[in-house]
């Protein structure tokens, strides 16, 4: 009996060591994670900031070519539309 008493608390030292190691090194892959998981988020925002500004860009070169004088432009220019005379323009009533 007195073997096996001092046997006990040796016993229990080493289980509480392993656990203790167990728990250092979940500590140590957790926090690991969570730096190589904030790193991730970081560059996510990155880049969602820079296609927010590509997209209010885009939307200022969307406004511009659809103004009425970039429209009267091209029609004039690249399609050679004209404007009618005032005696080409006839007004149909619906009755």
């Amino acid at each position: 009996m007195i073997l096996s008493e001092k046997r006990q608390p040796v016993l229990l030292v080493f289980v509480f060591a392993a656990v203790c190691v167990v728990s250092a090194l979940a500590l140590v892959y957790t926090k690991h994670e969570s730096r190589k998981l904030f790193v991730e988020l970081e560059q996510l925002t990155d880049e969602r900031d820079e296609l927010n500004i590509e997209w209010g860009q885009l939307q200022i070169e969307q406004s511009t070519w659809a103004t009425h004088a970039r429209i009267e432009q091209v029609a004039t220019d690249d399609l050679q539309l004209t404007r009618p005379a005032t005696t080409e323009i006839f007004v149909i009533e619906r009755q």
